[in-house]
């Protein structure tokens, strides 16, 4: 669950926190993300800092160079040659779910580009140093000859597991679950209406961050919509656990000014925000927005 409600002097404001970390704008999202620094509810609804975070993260040898090797996203062919193999193998361990992407986008050609976190793939290439050469196992093999892409599963359980972390209460949680299955399985799920509309309020969809201009709301869905029978499964079982929990704690609250459309929408992209104030520390930005594919 989501660390404590915050007070004025245990947490920053993003942009504050952001300046005193010296992150680029992507960066930080990226840490927010992850974990690497974490948000608390404060007054008025909105999320601030955790101040023991940001401090302990100034702290630490090599700052902020080590921070933001630690937020470096890497492509298939950055992410091959880091550990030194084809860009074919990478593709084929993210496909078999050796890895799992931290985000993505669509690019001009309609195609879905994965971004993995640069640790990730040095801890992988650590933990199994045979899959680096040689023949895959046949098992991997014959999976994916049979079209076995594990990509989009691994990043909607990575951002679920996100979601869950940062919850605030079983309610949020159960949006989260309810989000990952879709409308219609959420139907199915959560037959109460004004439940349901409780739940899309609180996470209409899974957010994917920057999809780019290219993306469709198909292809937006089937990447944030759980599609593997056993991932619909453990959703399930998920959101019934947490809603469990959350009636045991009060009812779902009357919508307060929600239409049929409002309480419906799913996003397709989040618009692109206003460009922040450069850091105390600026950092290159022609990479990074490469990376997420905003030129």
């Amino acid at each position: 669950m989501a660390v404590k409600e915050a007070t004025a002097r245990e947490a920053l404001g993003m942009q504050r926190a952001r300046e005193e970390l010296c992150l680029e704008a992507e960066e930080f999202e990226v840490a927010l993300q992850t974990g690497e620094v974490r948000t608390a509810p404060a007054v008025g609804g909105r999320r601030r800092v955790v101040r023991e975070d940001v401090d302990r993260l100034r702290e630490e040898e090599g700052f902020p160079d080590r921070l933001r090797a630690r937020l470096e996203l890497v492509g298939s062919i950055e992410g091959a040659a880091l550990i030194g193999i084809s860009r074919e193998r990478f593709t084929r361990l993210a496909k078999g779910g050796f890895l799992r992407p931290v985000r993505w986008y669509v690019n001009r050609y309609r195609a879905v580009v994965w971004l993995y976190l640069a640790e990730d793939v040095r801890r992988f290439a650590r933990a199994h140093p045979a899959l680096l050469e040689g023949r895959l196992p046949a098992p991997l093999r014959d999976a994916l000859d049979e079209g076995e892409d594990r990509r989009a599963r691994g990043w909607r359980a990575r951002r679920v597991e996100e979601l869950v972390r940062d919850a605030e209460d079983a309610w949020a949680e159960a949006s989260a679950w309810c989000a990952l299955l879709g409308p219609e399985a959420a139907a199915d799920a959560v037959p109460d209406e004004r439940e349901r509309a409780h739940l899309r309020r609180l996470c209409p969809a899974l957010p994917a961050g920057s999809t780019g201009s290219y993306a469709t709301r198909e292809l937006i869905e089937a990447q944030t919509v759980a599609s593997h029978p056993d991932e619909v499964t453990f959703a399930q079982v998920s959101l019934a656990d947490a809603l469990l929990r959350a009636r045991a704690d009060g009812p779902a609250p009357h919508p307060e000014r929600a239409t049929p459309a409002a309480a419906s929408a799913r996003p397709i992209a989040p618009p692109p925000s206003a460009e922040p104030a450069p850091p105390t520390t600026p950092a290159p930005r022609s990479r990074w927005r490469r990376l997420l594919g905003l030129g």
